[in-house]
């Protein structure tokens, strides 16, 4: 039995087809094909057709006209549509014509690094010419790195590598930088936010050491399908592009369906497990001999899984089911992508790992245990089955959070439009000096240089000559300080403050870090902090010194801080006067008490305070609030529950239209507002300075709001539950969705609603 042949038999299950909220078969495609360009060398052409390739797809060909012709093309199309070849031809051609010319691959992962460095020499070894691409990563030997430096045609790495072990030392890759024709950037749509912000500012130093050494290289960039990929790539790499978004090449026919597990506690809103429901689906793709990849939101989901159904499977078959995923060593993850290739892996169960252009051949099916954040990751697991012209089947499983029941209750947001926008703000202050330190570090700042669009680079090196870090000869400023600023600033963080984790009864092992702000509530003293698996205790937060020390623990719960804040609001930069605002803030927190949350039955077996100093951020924020005449009308306790209950619904649905990490918008709901004397929810950038979420919220006012009245309404819960307003303790006496639905009847509509006698 084929995947086509099983979902349409699962489909007449009545239990199976109960809890399938959308099914789309989607049908095959012709390809559109295009010559070759007449600029190509005939060697290049000749070793194309000897690998079976006689004509592009018409979107390869329009990419390497521009390429050719001097152009930054942005190539977006679906997963397996040949994007590779977009980038390699021109690449390739350019240094056959000229041995001088060098090529720069970025790919946000070691091992798609890899796998990209064996398909150009399966190329390279059919044109016989000598040509050397090499990887360049944290796992490169010293001599190798040597031999790179100086002979490497095209070097493959990651941002990270060129921002800590390429850029500072520029002096060792000169031949490199005076020759740089192209730089490559795949899977475009993974730099947004605080990350693509950072990446932003090394394009900018990379520029800038190309520029001293003589070239003007071209971009070439990939990515999955989002809503600006020409504006978030120009952007980043701060140029005119090409955007190619119409795709050409062929696939087979599709299924796509979404499944919501049942409900199996009604009043309480909670439905049956996600990981559970996947186990089953995909143990009937397994056990009818269906190639197949299962993705878990987490590493443990993926543990759990693979565990589950290589119990499931019969004993000649479980070696078949493998597991992929970080902390697993290079040759494992080798393996097992040969094993999918060539078919003696049968099933493998994947984080997100797997979900960019890996080659892993043609899978049948594929089961996604939960919504993957974004759009562009959905599409990016579900293309990983059907990759040749044979029907394949995706069936995304959703779990309870109010993500993936939203978007499991509304298909039209996977299947057609996506508001997804990649953000991105090069210039926040913070990013802006660390990176303008790693840059004066690289090369002296002269006197009418800029870095970046604004025109305080000269106030940046100023304050930075005042801190000792630079000093000032004539009409230029030198690096002075010792330290090396590269190596202390993370591309994932806008802090450089990060605080390390260490074992207390193993003093040199440090096991984990967390980003300041966030380490108040998570490794304060007593806090039960989770790594791996492994249970360990706080003993002692050390914030001036930026250590965690911990121990490792056996008990059976977990703790939860809570944290008392203070929104201030220091400049209303755009407002429609009547619901919704957007501006500069300052935030003041203060962990309070931690609560101690037993595993399993969630009860709450204990409780501590924490003693910390308070914390202030600036920022920007996003605030709405209801009525004066409104709110006073209500009894306190229906507003209270009604914003919490709207709070934990916008905390969720903004970072699936903002496509950001939840982690990077903050929410806070005030009964009484000292700014707005009203309720009011203020949605917050969690990074200082901010990188453009609170105006994006502010501009898409309206349908964040009836998203979130969407989700509250359909959700099946009586009073409220967490796949909507979040967990109700005391539903009977107060519903907080039925509040939530309230408040939100009057921001949308602006009139007083009645109230219930």
């Amino acid at each position: 039995m084929n995947a086509e042949q099983l979902i349409n038999q699962l489909l007449e299950e009545p239990d199976f087809a109960a809890s399938v909220t959308a099914y789309r078969a989607l049908p095959a495609r012709d390809g559109r094909y295009v010559g070759f360009p007449q600029a190509l060398d005939q060697r290049l052409v000749d070793a194309l057709e000897r690998r079976g390739i006689h004509q592009l797809y018409s979107h390869q060909a329009e990419a390497i006209q521009h390429a050719l012709s001097g152009r930054n093309p942005v190539i977006v199309t679906p997963t397996a549509s040949g994007k590779t070849l977009c980038y390699n031809v021109p690449v390739v051609s350019s240094i056959m014509a000229n041995s001088a010319n060098r090529a720069l691959y970025l790919f946000p992962t070691k091992a798609l690094a890899q796998d990209q460095l064996a398909e150009l020499q399966v190329l390279v070894e059919s044109l016989g010419i000598e040509l050397r691409s090499h990887t360049y990563d944290g796992d490169t030997p010293a001599d190798a790195r040597r031999a790179i430096r100086q002979a490497g045609h095209i070097v493959i790495t990651n941002p990270d590598m060129l921002h800590t072990a390429i850029l500072p030392h520029h002096t060792r890759w000169v031949r490199l930088f005076e020759n740089l024709r192209y730089v490559v950037i795949d899977e475009l749509h993974t730099y947004r936010g605080v990350f693509g912000s950072h990446v932003a500012n090394v394009i900018r130093r990379l520029r800038r050491i190309c520029n001293f050494y003589g070239s003007n290289p071209q971009f070439i960039c990939c990515s999955a399908t989002i809503a600006n990929p020409a504006q978030l790539a120009s952007n980043l790499i701060e140029g005119d592009v090409e955007l190619v978004d119409q795709n050409g090449a062929p696939s087979g026919p599709k299924h796509v369906v979404l499944f919501n597990p049942p409900v199996v506690d009604r009043q309480l809103g909670i439905r049956r497990s996600a990981v559970l429901t996947a186990r089953g689906i995909a143990r009937s793709f397994i056990n009818n001999g269906i190639q197949s990849i299962i993705f878990g939101r987490t590493r443990t989901a993926v543990e759990i899984l693979l565990t589950y159904l290589r119990a499931d499977a019969p004993d000649h078959r479980r070696d078949s089911i493998r597991g992929y995923r970080g902390g697993y060593l290079p040759q494992e993850r080798r393996a097992i992508e040969r094993g999918l290739r060539d078919g003696t892996v049968r099933a493998v169960v994947s984080t997100n790992a797997l979900e960019l252009g890996i080659d892993i051949g043609g899978l049948d099916a594929c089961v996604l245990t939960g919504y993957p954040g974004t759009i562009a990751s959905a599409w990016q697991q579900i293309g990983r089955a059907g990759r040749t012209s044979a029907s394949s089947v995706a069936v995304l499983v959703a779990s309870s959070t109010p993500l993936d029941q939203y978007v499991i209750t509304h298909p039209e947001y996977i299947f057609d439009s996506s508001p997804e926008t990649g953000l991105i703000n090069a210039d926040n202050l913070h990013i802006l000096l660390s990176q303008i330190k790693c840059a004066a570090f690289e090369l002296p700042f002269r006197d009418g240089d800029n870095f970046g669009r604004t025109d305080s680079t000269a106030s940046f090196l100023e304050y930075l000559t005042e801190a000792g870090l630079l000093h000032r000869v004539q009409d230029s400023w030198h690096w002075m300080s010792e330290s090396f600023p590269a190596e202390e600033i993370s591309l994932r963080s806008a802090s450089t403050d990060n605080v390390v984790i260490v074992d207390y009864e193993r003093p040199t092992q440090v096991i984990g870090e967390i980003d300041r702000l966030s380490a108040p509530t998570w490794v304060h003293d007593e806090a039960i902090y989770l790594h791996g698996g492994v249970q360990y205790q706080v003993e002692r937060l050390d914030l001036e010194e930026k250590k965690a020390y911990v121990r490792r623990v056996d008990v059976d719960y977990y703790t939860d801080a809570e944290l008392a804040v203070k929104v201030n609001v220091l400049e209303v930069m755009g407002s429609d006067g009547q619901a919704r605002s957007h501006g500069e803030v300052s935030v003041t927190y203060l962990p309070t008490i931690f609560k101690k949350i037993k595993f399993d039955s969630h009860e709450n077996v204990g409780w501590g305070k924490i003693h910390l100093p308070e914390d202030t951020m600036h920022t920007r924020a996003y605030w709405l609030w209801l009525p004066t005449e409104v709110s006073e009308r209500l009894p306190l306790k229906e507003v209270e529950v009604g914003l919490a209950g709207l709070a934990n619904v916008l905390a969720n649905l903004a970072p699936l239209y903002l496509m950001c990490d939840p982690r990077d918008l903050r929410v806070w709901p005030e009964v009484k507002a000292p700014f707005t004397g009203a309720p009011t929810i203020f949605l917050y950038d969690s990074i200082p300075g901010g990188i453009g979420f609170s105006t994006r919220l502010y501009d898409m006012h309206e349908t964040l709001l009836r998203g979130a009245g969407d989700l509250v309404a359909r959700c099946e819960c009586a009073q409220g539950c967490p796949s909507c307003v979040g967990p109700q303790f005391d539903g009977a006496a107060t519903s907080a969705k039925l509040q939530a639905l309230r408040l939100l009847d009057v921001l949308l509509t602006a009139r007083p609603l009645a109230v219930a006698s």
